[in-house]
């Protein structure tokens, strides 16, 4: 027998990664931006009820191939153990996230310290949205028109 029975991988699933550029081109497009000193992250809601991760490393922000995949693995490691902390989001999203060259420099627990302030940004954000659409469910979504009322440009409606 060559494989430990029971054993599973810790490896991100495949279906929880963004691989084509098409997917990271809508979450810039289309996404929130949060910046930290070691990582930038770019946020769009997704309907899949679950989270997908994309990463970038340029050359120009991080550097060799070698400081490259290191910074990539780093943040693949540290999404894959905030399972706890992404599981309390409301929503979920496509994650990209752009490492920055102080990330190879920080330890652990800093590089977990700015990613759970990400994660509790988004978390407040979801919370004022929440309140946002109670407001306008209280007091009605539709518009009323007053009878001779006029549009902004003048005309009667």
């Amino acid at each position: 027998m060559t494989a430990t029975p029971g054993k599973r991988s810790a490896a991100l699933p495949k279906r929880c990664r963004l691989s084509a550029r098409a997917e990271f081109q809508i979450v810039y497009a289309q996404g929130q931006r949060h910046d930290g000193r070691l990582m930038a992250a770019f946020l769009r809601r997704n309907e899949l009820g679950y989270h997908r991760l994309g990463l970038t490393a340029s050359s120009k922000a991080v550097g060799k191939s070698v400081d490259r995949n290191r910074a990539r693995r780093l943040l693949r490691e540290l999404f894959r153990r905030s399972g706890e902390e992404l599981d309390r989001l409301r929503e979920s999203y496509d994650w990209v996230i752009n490492a920055r060259r102080s990330l190879l420099n920080s330890t652990e627990e800093l590089r977990f310290r700015e990613f759970r302030k990400i994660v509790e940004q988004v978390a407040r954000r979801e919370g004022q949205g929440v309140a946002r659409r109670e407001r306008e469910g209280d007091r009605g979504s539709s518009l009323t028109v007053r009878e001779g009322s006029k549009t902004n440009d003048g005309s009667p409606r």
